[in-house]
């Protein structure tokens, strides 16, 4: 992956943390600016056009809930497969480490420590997220690594009973494949159409909250307006931290403790 491309993958993590707070100034003075206009309104406004504004209302209301309800399940079923993932990903590496004892002795000791040097790239690429540009450099290495392991247990493994081949290459193999799987989800995040159409409908609900709350007393009004900012820019403050789970305050470092484990297992 590009440097650049990590970098601007890492900016947006940021810029989208950033915006939440200018998201929350910008929807209580949109609630102030409908407020305004609903109190202008009120006076001559007949049940029947209510009626037609409410139904209104509730369409679009219903619309932000509904793509707030699948925004929330996608990010929240990403967040449980990477890290699920993560501790798969630990366990076949321990594996494929515990199977290097099949070969000769002359072999494992070159294997074991470029199991190690592998294992602990691969945690440091994690460390370094969300810094997406450091995570490509040290995957990247780490994939070399694995082509070198592969090519050394096969020679290894050549000459040997065909138990070696048949418990070594498969375990090998898989923690190669996992290896794919993990990158793969680390840059899966929410699409950035459906951020800006979030966004966009939380700004238009609050002009048409503050449009109905016209006929309400002062400390009604302003617990309502600031309750409804607060809440839209948490909800969608937890769909941005599911998608970087390593950058705020719902992480996965309980998972990636296994693959330290892993690594500080490796002797």
């Amino acid at each position: 992956m590009p440097v650049r491309d990590g970098r601007a993958r890492m900016n947006a993590a940021v810029y989208d943390i950033l915006a939440l707070p200018v998201l929350f100034a910008v929807m209580v003075l949109l609630m102030k600016v409908g407020n305004q206009i609903g109190k202008r309104r009120l006076k001559g406004e007949t049940d029947q056009e209510r009626v037609g504004l409410v139904s209104i209302e509730t369409a679009i209301f219903g619309l932000l809930g509904l793509i707030f309800a699948f925004t929330y399940s996608a990010a929240a079923s990403r967040f449980e497969a990477r890290r699920a993932i993560t501790i798969q990903e630990a366990n076949t590496i321990g594996t494929a480490y515990l199977r290097l004892d099949l070969l000769p002795a002359a072999a494992q000791r070159s294997l074991r420590t470029k199991m190690r040097t592998y294992a602990s790239t691969h945690l440091a690429a994690y460390d370094a997220l969300p810094d997406y540009s450091v995570y490509a450099a040290k995957l990247a290495q780490a994939k070399t690594m694995q082509a070198e392991i592969w090519s050394e247990a096969v020679v290894a493994v050549r000459d040997g009973p065909p138990q070696q081949a048949l418990l070594l290459l498969p375990a090998l193999n898989d923690m190669i494949d996992i290896t794919v799987t993990h990158e793969a989800m680390t840059y899966v995040h929410t699409p950035r159409a459906i951020l800006a159409t979030l966004f966009a409908l939380a700004l238009a609900c609050s002009l048409l909250a503050g449009y109905g709350l016209a006929g309400s007393t002062s400390y009604s009004r302003y617990l309502h307006m600031g309750g409804f900012a607060l809440i839209l820019m948490g909800t969608i403050y937890i769909v941005i931290d599911y998608d970087y789970p390593r950058f705020g305050l719902i992480r996965v470092d309980y998972a990636d403790q296994a693959l330290a484990e892993t690594v500080a297992g490796m002797k």
